[in-house]
C-alpha cells in the first residue's frame, strides 16, 4: 500500500465517526426481540406459561388497540415510532463527520479539532488587534470561521486587518477544505484590557 493512500485512510478514519455503536445497538435490540419471540413460541408449544406474553396474544392485543385506544395515543405512538425510524435512517445515511479538519502535510496525517483551530485563530486576531484573551471568540464550522471581537471601549479595531491576519493564519494550515472567514466587531466594548 502506498504511503499517500495509507495517510489518506488514517485521515478519513479520524475525521468520520464509526457506525459500530449504532450497528451493535440495533443488532442487540433485534436479536433480543427475536430471542424473546423464540422463547415464547417454544414455551407456548410446550404448554408452559409465557414469560411476558405469547406472541399470538401480543399480536391480538396490538391489533385490538387500534379500535379501543384513543386516537391521540395512537398518533403519539406512531409519531414516536416514526421518529425512531428517522433516527436510524439518519444514522445509516449521514456522513458522520467529526468536528475536525485535515491539515496539509506531505509526510504525516495531521488532524486538528475545531477547538484547536479556533484557539489559534483567536490568538492571531488578538495579536493583530492588541486585545486581551477574553475579548476575542472564534467559532469554526465545517466550511466557515467566525471571529467576534469585543473591543476596548474608545479604541477602534480595524476589522480588515484582523480578517487578513485570520486568513493568513488559515493559509498556513493548508486545510483540505477551503474555509471562508468573517470578522464581526461588536458595538459594545469592554473596560480596560
Amino acid at each position: 500500500m502506498s504511503e499517500k493512500l495509507h495517510i489518506s485512510r488514517m485521515v478519513r478514519r479520524e475525521m468520520h465517526s464509526s457506525r459500530a455503536v449504532a450497528s451493535a445497538a440495533t443488532a442487540a435490540a433485534a436479536a433480543g426481540l427475536l430471542l424473546w419471540m423464540a422463547l415464547e413460541t417454544a414455551l407456548s408449544a410446550a404448554g408452559q406459561p409465557a414469560v411476558i406474553a405469547r406472541p399470538l396474544d401480543a399480536g391480538r392485543w396490538l391489533a385490538g388497540t387500534a379500535g379501543s385506544a384513543a386516537p391521540s395515543a395512537l398518533t403519539a405512538a406512531g409519531a414516536g415510532l416514526g421518529l425512531a425510524g428517522l433516527l436510524f435512517l439518519m444514522l445509516a445515511v449521514a456522513p458522520g463527520r467529526r468536528a475536525r479538519h485535515a491539515l496539509g502535510s506531505g509526510r504525516a496525517a495531521v488532524v486538528a479539532d475545531h477547538e484547536v483551530i479556533a484557539a489559534a485563530l483567536s490568538r492571531a486576531a488578538r495579536r493583530q488587534a492588541g486585545l486581551a484573551p477574553g475579548q476575542v471568540s472564534t467559532t469554526v464550522g465545517s466550511r466557515s470561521v467566525s471571529v467576534t471581537i469585543q473591543p476596548t471601549s474608545g479604541i477602534p479595531v480595524d476589522a480588515g486587518a484582523v480578517k487578513a491576519a485570520v486568513d493568513g493564519e488559515l493559509a498556513t494550515y493548508a486545510l483540505r477544505r477551503r474555509m471562508r472567514s468573517s470578522v464581526r466587531v461588536t458595538t459594545k466594548g469592554v473596560l480596560g484590557q
